[in-house]
């Protein structure tokens, strides 16, 4: 299955995470552990991130992010790029450091933003590297001991995160609470689940949802509501389409219907919905494979326009043209 294209614009909130090949640690040495956020800060004072959340476990790391003046992923590939290199030669290794790419998730920032820096940063402490939420004020490894004004990293913007709670010292406390009554709220579903659970907090809302007949929006690279899902989706490929409308004319869906149909000896409405004759599914074959494969449509895009699922346009675009309506008198 082909993975899919990341979500991002200029402001996006991202939930970045990465995990050693195969369970290897990544960080051995607190010289790795400077080193990973010497580059994460980088990137923070080049304006292309900010930070509010963060935490370093021996095999993988957490990142609360919001890109700026660059995409996440040329700032992601700044970082761990320059960083398995170093990583490679201080312990005489050769290979892939990181278990396939990193995982970003786009996050709605109300009200996720703060549930998520409290999950982050109470990772150490599931993993039982440190017993006690004061020990967490304390570690170095975790943007929790920044916030609380224990540790001193420049980089990371602590301001935002405490206008939340208040003003000077009192925020710092009520910060401290807040995360505090995380340790009581155990596995978070709601953040760490799959897409439909990740949109609706947990299977129980899944349930209920189902029950009452409700349509529900999900992605895996989405947290947020059903009407976020949506939005975000739609922005994305409303930018994909303006790109490639830069590169060279694109098509309409209507139009593109109206050609294949009229080439094909067809009504419209014929190429809408599921359909049993051959000849229409093979016209259908031949829009999906024009609107996705050609002039970059997305599949999701295409399905909604059809009628039809998201499965049987890939399928159908990905597939090989028939002898008998061959793709090439299209170009």
């Amino acid at each position: 299955m082909p993975r899919q294209a990341r979500l991002d614009a200029p402001g996006t909130l991202h939930h970045v995470m990465a995990r050693g090949i195969e369970g290897t640690n990544i960080f051995r040495t607190d010289k790795d552990r400077d080193d990973f956020l010497d580059r994460l800060g980088a990137q923070c004072e080049d304006e292309a991130l900010k930070v509010y959340a963060w935490t370093l476990i021996p095999n993988h790391f957490h990142l609360l992010v919001r890109t700026g003046i660059r995409p996440l992923f040329s700032s992601m590939r700044k970082i761990l790029t320059g960083y398995v290199v170093r990583f490679n030669r201080r312990h005489n290794r050769q290979g892939h450091l990181f278990q396939n790419r990193y995982k970003s998730i786009v996050c709605e920032e109300n009200p996720y933003l703060l549930e998520l820096i409290r999950y982050i940063h109470l990772n150490p402490l599931r993993a039982g590297m440190i017993r006690t939420i004061k020990e967490l004020e304390r570690y170095p490894w975790s943007g929790h001991s920044v916030i609380m004004g224990v540790v001193s990293r420049e980089w990371q913007d602590t301001g935002e995160i405490l206008r939340y709670f208040g003003e000077g010292k009192d925020a710092i406390k009520r910060y401290a609470a807040f995360v505090g009554e995380g340790t009581l709220l155990g596995k978070r579903e709601d953040l760490i689940g799959g897409g439909l659970l990740r949109s609706v907090g947990g299977w129980s809302e899944v349930v209920s949802m189902r029950s009452r007949g409700m349509g529900i929006a999900s992605d895996e690279r989405i947290l947020g509501s059903s009407r976020f899902v949506d939005r975000v989706i739609a922005e994305a490929e409303e930018r994909e389409k303006e790109t490639l409308r830069l590169r060279g004319k694109v098509p309409e869906l209507s139009a593109l219907l109206r050609e294949v149909a009229r080439r094909e000896g067809l009504a419209e409405e014929e190429l809408k919905g599921v359909r049993r004759r051959r000849v229409v599914s093979a016209a259908i074959k031949i829009f999906c494979q024009l609107a996705v494969k050609k002039y970059g449509h997305t599949g999701a895009s295409v399905s909604r326009f059809l009628g039809v699922t998201t499965s049987l346009v890939n399928r159908y675009a990905a597939s090989s043209s028939s002898d008998s309506l061959e793709l090439s008198k299209y170009t």
